[in-house]
């Protein structure tokens, strides 16, 4: 019986001795680039998150101190909704105005890029009118 010859496509080569694993070894060296490329897509995504956020408890805030003398409630409705996590990074400046209150809700932007971002944070105000 004559031996079965093996045609290869073509185009198409064996790797030499030199070349094998060199995909990986390329792959392995482009990794930190996709992982940094994916944690700054979340990074921005949690800033995102965080304005809202902070625009909703503005919001919030003002339209409680609209409604009554000007006390710490506001500051409990502002906190109360927002997410736990962002409520605890955050700072509520006390209303302000004559017929209408404007209150602004600073937050701290958490930093998952290892202190790329520096220490930044998302204000938001909201004027409502008094009652």
């Amino acid at each position: 019986m004559a031996p079965v010859r093996i045609l290869r496509a073509a185009g198409r080569r064996t790797a030499s001795g030199r070349d094998r694993g060199s995909t990986a070894v390329e792959y392995l060296g482009f990794l930190p680039v996709l992982i940094l490329i994916g944690l700054a897509g979340i990074q921005l995504g949690l800033i995102a998150y965080t304005a809202q956020q902070a625009g909703t408890a503005a919001r919030a805030a003002a339209r409680t101190a609209a409604q009554e003398d000007v006390s710490g409630s506001y500051a409990q409705v502002g906190r109360a909704s927002m997410t736990g996590w962002v409520a605890e990074r955050s700072r509520i400046s006390p209303p302000a105005g004559g017929d209408a209150v404007t209150v602004t809700v600073t937050v701290k932007i958490p930093d998952i890029l290892l202190g790329l971002l520096g220490d930044r944070t998302v204000e938001k105000s909201a004027t409502m009118p008094r009652d």
